[in-house]
């Protein structure tokens, strides 16, 4: 499947989202990258479940701290891509499926439930991670409900987005890394980061639901 074509059905799958700007470079990455693993014959769900073992793996260097949350934030990276590259894989093959997607979306969450328990085992408040972590899964939640509810596209692509979550980890892991002597102060600032975008996501997505769904 050409980039092109790749693009396309993806837009087609997610509500008519327009893959351009960091959207459309970011899936013209995960269409390169998906590209070996489809050749190899390696199915989507193989990949959803490497990408939540190499983001639970990122626990054991954050358990570690001081100059191991590098090796946090270059793992939770990795976990980072394959996360995309299921739905790449998915898409390029013809094997998109609604049994996929609910794996995809319980990996997801586990893997959020990890990248925010990386912060905590950093230095981070429990009660912080804990907040952050469940106004991301409310997030998830009320945009799932949604389309439940009869609302058949995104509605609006939130700051708090997964690959934001993703980003943001990686950002305070590198901090803590760099000055471990400050680390959990960049732990702490993480899990803020966490709540306070996830609490602007998720009024965002919760307007455009209250408006789409109204009546």
């Amino acid at each position: 499947m050409s980039r092109a074509e790749y693009l396309e059905r993806w837009t087609a799958l997610h509500g008519g989202v327009p893959a351009t700007g960091l959207v459309g470079g970011w899936l013209t990455m995960a269409h390169t990258l998906a590209g070996p693993l489809v050749r190899l014959r390696v199915g989507p769900d193989g990949v959803t479940l490497l990408g939540l073992g190499v983001a639970l793996a990122a626990l054991w260097p954050a358990s570690v701290g001081g100059r191991a949350a590098l090796a946090v934030a270059v793992v939770v990276t990795v976990a980072g891509v394959l996360d995309n590259l299921d739905g790449a894989v998915a898409v390029m093959t013809g094997r998109v499926t609604r049994r996929g997607a609910v794996l995809d979306a319980v990996c997801d969450r586990l893997a959020d439930a990890a990248f925010v328990g990386c912060l905590w085992l950093l230095g981070a408040p429990g009660w912080l991670v804990v907040a952050g972590g469940a106004v991301a899964w409310l997030h998830e939640y009320l945009r799932a409900r949604a389309a439940a509810g009869g609302m058949s596209e995104v509605g609006v692509v939130s700051v708090s987005e997964r690959p934001t979550r993703i980003v943001v980890t990686v950002m305070f892991a590198l901090g803590a890394g760099i000055y471990p002597g400050a680390g959990e102060r960049w732990a702490l600032a993480g899990a803020a980061a966490w709540l306070v975008v996830g609490l602007v996501g998720f009024t965002q997505v919760a307007l455009v639901v209250r408006r789409r769904l109204t009546g």
